[in-house]
């Protein structure tokens, strides 16, 4: 039974290099933190992930939300925690925040994975353990399908997952393999070239082959030399991404489309306003077949996720399960990603700590490829249990919960 609830604005600075983009030049990478103590001796911690001013009011958000569960047993609460979470997104008071966006929507984030994690933590397992124990009736009853219905119902998410338990067994070699993860830290924007012709190399010596550059400045011509100095240093069968943190106007993003064909890159990343469905669906014909789209940190929910799949605006899904509506809410968007042969590639708000677990789960539980998942080490030394990656891979966690305790 959830006998006490406590939030905590936790913020870090890491200087003005490590975590610079476009938009955010000097990020505090900062979250906000729900606990949730059993009365058998079990903490939940669930994150939502800000980037510093602000991060206090998400705090109040979710310390508001979760004091409705205080009394419940975890069980009873997971049992259908579909119905739960749509109640709480819809709480009169809180609603006219969002609805299901900002404020009030990361607030959810936070109270959502807290629940996973202590209900993965009295069952003594890893998250993605947990995940794959569930039967698929238990799974979707965790999973809010309201205003999916045209695109995902709960029937539907049913027979994917079902439909994938008879091969499990051909995906459960990542589990001793490892999954593949990719070095953003490679290109920070405040980044100097010599710097980025350093990390390139550091990366490919520490086993990544496959990294990600941040682009977007004023100067396309620079943020090109950039891209020209890590497929140089990487060579011509790396896997190479740019980030331009939807600094772009539609023309500017096509312009960049065009002059970066010869660079081979397996995509852009947030080209333009995350709002704008429509000139990412434009953008992603116009960079078809040279290179493809990837959005999804800065889509707040599942229904926009939706439309994005709908109007074929990009083609790979970096929903994060700390800036969505939680677990829930993620698997929700794996589900429809899958049934329309979407990759998933998570934005790893959470560096990666919780992402490693869905991953897993999204692999072997309803067949999606092992592609990549994004290595972000920076607080890796502020997590009781951090990720484990060498050789550019995630091994996998072991410990139970969803490795998001802070030190």
């Amino acid at each position: 039974m959830i006998k006490s609830i406590q939030t905590n604005d936790t913020r870090f600075d890491i200087g003005d290099q490590a975590g610079s983009d476009a938009i955010h030049k000097n990020p505090q990478y900062s979250y906000a933190v729900t606990l949730l103590k059993d009365n058998s001796g079990h903490t939940g911690s669930g994150l939502a992930f800000t980037l510093g001013e602000g991060n206090d009011l998400v705090c109040r958000g979710a310390e508001f939300l979760a004091s409705s569960l205080q009394g419940r047993d975890i069980e009873d609460l997971m049992a259908n925690f579909g119905e739960v979470q749509r109640k709480l997104a819809d709480e009169q008071q809180f609603r006219w925040l969002g609805p299901h966006k900002g404020v009030a929507h990361l607030a959810l984030s936070s109270v959502t994975n807290a629940c996973w994690d202590l209900w993965a933590k009295t069952r003594g397992v890893p998250l993605w353990k947990l995940l794959l124990d569930l039967s698929p009736e238990e799974l979707v009853n965790t999973i809010d399908f309201s205003y999916l219905e045209d695109e995902l119902t709960k029937e539907q998410a049913l027979k994917i997952i079902t439909d994938h338990q008879a091969t499990r067994k051909q995906r459960e070699g990542i589990l001793h393999q490892g999954y593949p993860g990719y070095d953003t830290s490679i290109g920070w924007f405040n980044y100097s070239d010599e710097q980025i012709k350093e990390n390139v190399k550091k990366s490919v010596d520490a086993g990544f082959t496959a990294m990600k550059l941040k682009v977007g400045s004023s100067n396309m011509d620079a943020d090109l030399k950039r891209t020209e100095i890590v497929r140089s240093g990487a060579g011509r069968l790396a896997t190479l991404m740019v980030d331009a943190n939807q600094q772009w106007t539609l023309s500017r993003a096509l312009e960049f489309g065009e002059r970066a064909k010869d660079y081979n890159l397996f995509w852009i990343e947030e080209p333009t306003h995350p709002d704008d469905i429509l000139g990412h669906a434009t953008l992603a014909k116009a960079y078809a077949p040279h290179t493809k789209v990837a959005a999804g940190e800065h889509v707040p929910n599942r229904i926009i996720f939706k439309n994005y799949f709908q109007a074929k605006a990009f083609g790979y899904c970096q929903a994060d399960a700390v800036r969505v509506a939680g677990i829930s809410e993620f698997l929700a968007i794996s589900l429809m990603a899958r049934q329309r042969n979407i990759p998933v590639v998570p934005h790893v708000g959470d560096m990666g700590q919780i992402h490693q677990h869905l991953v897993l789960f999204n692999h072997i539980g309803l067949g999606h490829e092992a592609l990549l998942l994004e290595h972000i080490p920076h607080l890796s030394e502020h997590f009781i249990h951090p990720c484990q990656v060498s050789g550019g891979v995630y091994h996998t966690p072991q410990e139970p919960g969803m490795s998001s305790d802070l030190k």
